[in-house]
């Protein structure tokens, strides 16, 4: 994610505010009939090099019936569309993209695509792991820098967190009656634990609070902002953001599941954004990094990120065995470095580090305890993240050692739920060569997107 400051960037073209009891149209409609075939085929295509597995094919096929809908194409063209995202077409994703940026629309503005993909992504409540990876693909196409993309997302949702809808007095007093009668039922689902430490965003009418069209129109489309700006608007970003907003900071009131003691999501960033990560912490240590949060004080790969508080307790005991290994090593190393020395007929009399001759008295039982705990965790996480805590977002998975181990039990977890465009993207930091894919289940690659 860019680190620059983005004020002074460019912003996405507004859109052209429809005449009042005019309806709004999808950007992409403003483009000619052969230019959104191609804008159509380019995504079929894509979908198709992108997600070739025979378990990705109703997803793609699903997707582009929609866009063909969306962009107002004649369904005599769904077959071909259909071909496309089953894999006929080839290599032909680079010339749809050039026959696009030769449209006098697109020519000066090729975000304006990313834009309205972005738009039909979003439209039904979610953010499909696999819709983001398309657009991201897209948009390298049109040769968009990424960034972009990472702007347009913030800005969409700064002026979700900002605007507020012009009710009429007969609306309001609609809406505020439907809020009495689900007031209670919301506090038992969050609970007094998001209120503390969750964005209230329910209550407040932040990020669940229905845009104001014309100003929508400039982030996400005149549909998309059409859509947004309405009744359903508040249900679609309920479903985005999760129950009333509060997200994985909600879950912290569930301390005990099982045989797991502890089970927390701590904020990283205070950033909201429509795609989240979860960074994993492998073990604790004394000094600077005896918190969950001190390996990750760096990590950058999205405004809105969470380190998982897992069992620390063994964590810690795990952290004190390995830093009492490495001490024995280090004096180790030491007497053998005095062999060499005048001293060596001394040293031969010494004993071997009486730490290092029971080293496995010293990590066996911390190691097997939390090995057996990461595994739980790992489950554990895949239901909360099944159970949408954190709305219909997707997910990026980062761990280290144990850590890595909760993450790959959380993907065994899903895959046996088929729990298909969730997780963006993993990364297991393990040490030696890392895991190959031919150590990683298929059914689980299949989840990473």
């Amino acid at each position: 994610m860019a680190t620059q400051d983005r004020s002074s960037q460019k912003l996405p073209q507004a859109a052209k505010p429809a005449a009042e009891g005019e309806p709004h149209l999808p950007m992409g409609r403003e483009l000619t009939e052969a230019h959104r075939f191609a804008y159509a085929a380019l995504c079929g295509v894509s979908l198709a090099q992108l997600f070739p597995e025979p378990e990705q094919r109703p997803f793609c096929t699903e997707f582009v019936a929609g866009l063909v809908k969306w962009l107002d194409l004649s369904e005599a063209v769904l077959p071909t569309m259909t071909a496309f995202a089953s894999g006929l077409g080839g290599e032909g994703a680079d010339m749809f993209a050039q026959i696009l940026l030769k449209d006098p629309i697109l020519k000066d503005d090729p975000l304006m695509i990313t834009q309205d993909l972005l738009s039909f992504s979003l439209k039904d409540g979610r953010y499909d792991a696999r819709a983001r990876v398309l657009v991201c693909h897209v948009t390298s196409l049109l040769r968009v820098p990424l960034e972009e993309l990472d702007l347009l997302e913030e800005t969409f949702l700064e002026s979700l967190k900002e605007s507020k809808e012009e009710e009429s007095e007969t609306a309001e007093a609609s809406r505020k009656k439907k809020e009495n009668r689900r007031k209670w039922k919301r506090y038992l689902l969050i609970g007094l634990a998001t209120v503390g430490g969750g964005t209230v965003i329910g209550v407040t009418g932040g990020l669940a609070a229905p845009l104001v069209a014309a100003g929508a129109a400039t982030i996400i489309g005149s549909a998309g902002a059409a859509a947004l700006g309405s009744v359903a608007g508040i249900a679609v970003m309920t479903s985005l953001f999760g129950a009333a907003g509060a997200g994985l900071t909600g879950y912290k009131m569930k301390k005990r599941v099982g045989a797991i003691e502890e089970f927390t999501f701590l904020p990283l960033s205070e950033g909201r954004q429509l795609h989240i990560t979860i960074a994993i912490t492998g073990w604790l240590a004394s000094g600077k990094y005896r918190t969950f949060s001190a390996p990750w004080a760096a990590l950058a790969r999205s405004r809105e990120q969470y380190c998982l508080a897992w069992e620390a307790k063994y964590l810690m005991e795990l952290g004190n065995a390995l830093e009492t290994i490495l001490s024995g090593l280090a004096n180790m190393v030491a007497q053998e470095a005095l062999k060499y020395t005048v001293l060596s007929g001394i040293v031969a009399a010494l004993t071997w580090p009486a730490s290092l001759l029971s080293v496995a008295n010293v990590i066996d039982n911390p190691w097997g305890v939390c090995l057996h705990r990461s595994a739980e965790v790992g489950k554990h996480l895949a239901h909360i993240l099944l159970s949408r805590q954190q709305g219909r977002r997707p997910v990026t998975l980062i761990g280290f050692s144990l850590g890595a181990r909760v993450i790959y039990f959380c993907l065994q977890e899903m895959a046996q739920e088929k729990a298909l465009g969730l997780a963006l993207s993993v990364l297991f930091a393990t040490p030696g060569p890392g895991l190959s894919t031919h150590e990683v289940p298929d059914t689980c690659q299949q989840l990473i997107r």
